[in-house]
């Protein structure tokens, strides 16, 4: 009834399972990839025809991570998966990224990619396995895919490279010093089609060396695939690129020349619009037939890359009038909002952003439910993109993929110098606002970020910048790198590059490569010169910061206080009677772990100091001589209990009130009273010994011996 097939290596210190024939045998392509008891089903489908008028790749990868995998059940409600979370879209897109430039040139048909994780041993992360399922079930499909692809990631302990780290080995990177990189690189046989990064300050030559690391990794699961297909492949789509060439000679003969006074124009805006009505007056100048071909945008993109390119290559002048190396013209500006913790103003060039930074309590740290675990994160950054930044209009609602990757691309790049929790015990919430774009604006994010969390008083070991570096390849081997790209130089380049880091170090990369002719040499000359410009970025931005910012009165202030954990019970009390009592009495928010660590927190010095006080009190132990305020709650015939230090009460005997013998306590004590005591000590069943008589009850100093004889 199956058809089964099945191909397995040794891969690392795991076995690499792939196998098809059996389950969804409806899709055009279906394969089950399996690392460890790590395993992930990746189904393909494709259109056999193209849409009428369709002028872009219909291309959607979707990943699911069912919490069955890991033998859970869904938090939420109503207990089942629902909408993406940030892993899954992220995952996704770093699936998107290196297949898409790998389907035949031409091909506009609608393909759709879905990968569900159905076994977890959280040990092996099922991004790469699904990486790697998806492009075994595209090779398979008969789709006109010029894969395979594979993916690895990289770690980097000790000047070693490590294959495949374990989930836990990448988790909460900040907190484990030894472990400074979680690298996923994704390629061919012959080349490296993407890169996505979080790294601890790296050097430029550590980079590239994981890079080439994991290319070397990854041949052997392309060999699998191949030897997969071999058995399994079905006749490959009967699928010819349009020939549009005629079209292409009249589209060029009518308009090169207003295209390239078009893009001679260096505003945005003025550029954009002569763009416009070039192509306008290039259809004026087709026949109706030619203007009815759907091939014609495809003609007019052509027309805009080449003259883009060649101009570039040949004279190393580009679009705005810079040449490959300048960084556009850049003003930092910060604490521009009176109520904000902390905010700046990043602008460089076109591109914009408003970025401001929150310091927020335990409270307000994310609950993130993985398939791994729940845990919390104290880092949040929250990239928008709305339409006016582009001087457009559009429809307005949640993030999309582009706004959640871009914003965790800042938030890794950021993540590498903040301080250690137990030094800065705050929660950050970094929200950057794009407010003009053209060009990098997740870059523009990086930058800001940085001098808006540096605004707000947080002690960041090192200012961070970001540079978005772009590539021209042509067929004859030349070439350019070009630094701070445009969004122009973005759509019809080879190569998005970005790079972000300190001054001692690169803290991200990501890279997506639209060609599979990328060689180490041109890898290494574009990390050099992206080297270059965040070094004058980071220049840029020192010019704005004119020494350590103050706190913001506005912000909370939280301080931090250890306590044993067997009196973690205490403080807490009954159903949270007593720290209720504590948050009620002195306004501060208490928040307390298992580790027995205290965090009180309030913009009010006053309510953190009581609070602090109120749990010192429970905590502490009397010591033995000190001298307390204490308060009668009890009288008896041989003495009278009082309460003198936090809930603790102790017994003055009848004999340590007064200097004189009383009848009976109730002779000059009543219950309520007011009254000072020093400590004597302990009796042998650890009852607590008081004494009245030798403290003066009116200042609370110590009577000692010469002045009662005196």
């Amino acid at each position: 009834m199956f058809n089964e097939v099945k191909k397995s290596i040794q891969w690392g210190e795991e076995q690499l399972t792939l196998e098809t024939g059996k389950i969804a045998r409806q899709a055009d392509g279906t394969v089950i990839a399996t690392l460890g008891e790590t395993s992930v089903m990746a189904n393909v489908t494709f259109a056999k025809k193209q849409k009428p008028g369709q002028d872009f790749f219909p291309l959607t990868v979707h990943y699911q991570e069912k919490y069955y995998a890991a033998g859970k059940v869904p938090g939420g409600f109503f207990k089942r998966e629902a909408r993406p979370t940030e892993k899954e879209t992220l995952t996704a897109r770093l699936i998107d990224r290196p297949i898409r430039p790998l389907f035949v040139p031409g091909f506009k048909n609608e393909v759709l990619v879905m990968c569900t994780v159905l076994s977890h041993d959280l040990v092996n992360d099922p991004d790469i396995v699904a990486m790697i399922a998806a492009s075994a079930a595209l090779t398979i499909s008969g789709a006109p895919f010029m894969g395979p692809i594979a993916g690895a990631r990289v770690g980097y302990v000790d000047g070693e490279y490590i294959l495949n780290p374990e989930v836990e080995d990448m988790h909460k990177l900040r907190d484990n010093p030894e472990q400074r990189l979680d690298l996923v690189v994704a390629g061919t046989k012959d080349a490296v089609m993407m890169v996505e990064s979080e790294a601890y300050e790296l050097t430029e030559a550590e980079m590239l060396g994981a890079v080439n690391f994991a290319h070397q990794q990854i041949q052997p699961v392309i060999d699998l695939i191949i030897e997969l297909a071999e058995s399994a492949a079905k006749e490959p789509f009967d699928f010819q690129p349009a020939d549009y060439s005629d079209l292409y000679a009249a589209v060029k003969a009518a308009g090169e020349d207003k295209i390239r006074a078009a893009y001679a124009i260096t505003d945005k805006q003025e550029r954009t619009t002569a763009v416009a009505a070039a192509k306008d007056a290039i259809k004026d100048a087709l026949s109706e037939e030619q203007l009815a071909d759907e091939n014609l945008g495809s003609a007019l993109k052509k027309l805009e890359s080449s003259v883009l390119r060649g101009d570039v290559v040949k004279t190393g002048k580009r679009i705005d009038g810079r040449d490959t190396t300048t960084v556009r013209p850049i003003v930092c500006e910060t604490g521009l909002l009176p109520r904000t913790h902390g905010s700046a103003l990043f602008t460089r060039g076109e591109t914009q952003g408003l970025v401001i930074t929150t310091l927020g309590t335990g409270d307000d740290e994310q609950m993130i439910d993985a398939l791994n675990g729940t845990y919390k994160s104290n880092f949040l950054l929250h990239y928008n993109f709305p339409p006016y930044s582009v001087g457009e209009v559009g429809r307005v609602g949640s993030p999309g993929r582009r706004e959640i990757g871009h914003g965790k691309l800042a938030w890794r790049a950021l993540q590498a110098v903040l301080p250690a929790a137990t030094d800065f015990p705050y929660t950050l919430r970094v929200v950057s606002e794009i407010t003009e774009s053209n060009g990098s604006s997740s870059m523009a994010s990086v930058c800001g970020g940085s001098l808006s969390m540096m605004d707000a008083g947080v002690p960041l070991k090192s200012a961070v910048a970001g540079v978005a570096m772009g590539l021209i390849l042509e067929e004859d081997g030349s070439y350019a790198i070009l630094t701070d790209i445009l969004g122009d130089e973005d759509h019809l380049g080879d190569m998005d590059f970005k790079v972000a880091g300190t001054e001692n170090g690169i803290t991200s990369l990501q890279m997506d490569i639209k060609v599979a002719g990328i060689t180490p040499e041109i890898m290494e000359k574009a990390l050099a010169q992206a080297k270059d410009g965040r070094m004058h970025i980071l220049g840029e931005m020192s010019k704005s910061l004119t020494g350590a910012s103050d706190f913001s009165v506005h912000a909370p202030r939280i301080e931090t206080m250890q306590i044993p954990t067997d009196k973690i019970r205490e403080v807490i009390g009954s159903g949270g009677k007593v720290i209720r009592e504590i948050v009620e009495t002195s306004g501060a928010k208490v928040d307390i772990n298992d580790e027995g660590i205290i965090k009180i927190a309030s913009p009010n010095g006053e309510a953190i100091k009581k609070a602090y006080d109120m749990i010192h009190s429970i905590v502490a132990e009397p010591e033995e001589g000190q001298v307390y305020d204490g308060k009668v709650v009890k009288i008896v015939d041989f003495g009278a209990f009082v309460n003198f230090f936090g809930k603790r009460d102790g017994l003055v005997h009848v004999s340590q009130i007064e200097n004189r013998r009383l009848n009976h306590p109730s002779d000059v004590l009543k219950e309520g009273q007011d009254v000072k005591v020093k400590l004597l000590g302990f009796d042998d069943r650890g009852k607590v010994r008081l004494s009245m008589k030798v403290v003066d009850q009116e200042t609370g100093e110590e009577i000692t011996a010469e002045k009662s004889d005196g």
